[in-house]
């Protein structure tokens, strides 16, 4: 998993908000959305890989993946939270 160390630095590259570890029950829901081809990234594109974690955004409007330990601080590969369950 991410180190604790580099958690505690990361913010939105966008809005500069904090980031928040979420839970594995949310991660299960938004890989099963990724299962079903159902869910898109930020840029409009079909999100094909599962992920192992996610950083929330503070105002909840964006999370960004975690990938083999790496957080994908990319504004156009972040999800759209909301969307990601609806």
């Amino acid at each position: 998993m991410v180190d604790k160390e580099l958690l505690d630095i990361l913010c939105c590259p966008e809005t500069k908000q904090d980031l928040t570890l979420v839970g594995e029950g949310t991660i299960a829901k938004i890989n099963q959305r990724i299962q079903e081809g159902s869910l898109k990234n930020r840029a409009g594109e079909a999100i094909r890989e599962p992920i192992e974690a996610g950083l929330l955004r503070t105002d909840r409007m964006f999370l960004y993946p975690i990938r083999e330990d790496i957080p994908i601080m990319l504004i156009d590969e972040a999800i759209p939270y909301e969307e990601a369950f609806s």
